[in-house]
């Protein structure tokens, strides 16, 4: 009996590292937007073909949701990390603000801003599954400044009185501030003049 020669395989041999093919992907909507990325942008990036993306990811939405929840998962064990440093607030806070400056601005780029931020606004407004991400990643960031409140509380660092999910707001919404000006052009040492006036005003305020 004449053996058939196997049938040949179609799109890109999953040889790729999917993880990397996935960052690569949210470095271009990154740069680029949702909106303004195309399937072929997505396609040179990753450097994987369409059927391949399609077999990989789904399609070019279901991509950028996995991309939003890879960054969002990232941003909430990079803010638990350097907010469980053994150090005073103040420290603890700007930790976290110099983390986020430097991936606002990396190295020999140009400033990308958050992605989180940068990219899904315009999105959230008619997308409700781009919107509860949205929404569920900035509470998530939210509510680690407020457990590192709420540490401080019991370590005597701030008053019992202070409402640890107030001062998370307005930690919150000093990362929110060096997002959208970097993004704006917003020069970095500008921006950590601010973040360290913000972090010294929340110490201050909550003492």
């Amino acid at each position: 009996m004449v053996q058939k020669e196997p049938r040949p395989r179609r799109g890109r041999p999953r040889a790729y590292d999917p993880q990397q093919a996935l960052a690569d992907a949210r470095d271009t909507f990154w740069r680029q937007g949702y909106s303004g990325t195309s399937l072929d942008d997505l396609s040179a990036a990753t450097g994987m073909n369409r059927p391949s993306l399609y077999a990989a990811f789904g399609d070019k939405r279901a991509l950028y949701l996995c991309a939003m929840d890879r960054y969002i998962a990232a941003g909430e064990l990079a803010m638990e990390t350097a907010l469980a440093a053994d150090m005073p607030l103040e420290q603890s806070l700007m930790r976290v603000y110099d983390l986020a400056l430097e991936m606002y601005f990396p190295s020999n780029d140009d400033a990308h801003g958050c992605f989180l931020i940068g990219t899904s606004l315009a999105e959230a407004m008619n997308d409700a599954e781009v919107r509860e991400k949205l929404g569920q990643g900035l509470k998530s960031f939210d509510d680690a400044f407020e457990r590192r409140f709420r540490r401080a509380h019991k370590q005597g660092e701030i008053p019992a009185l202070t409402k640890p999910a107030v001062l998370a707001k307005l930690a919150s919404a000093i990362l929110h501030t060096l997002a959208l000006r970097s993004r704006a052009g917003d020069a970095r040492a500008a921006l950590r003049l601010t973040a360290v006036a913000g972090a010294k005003m929340i110490c201050a305020g909550a003492g």
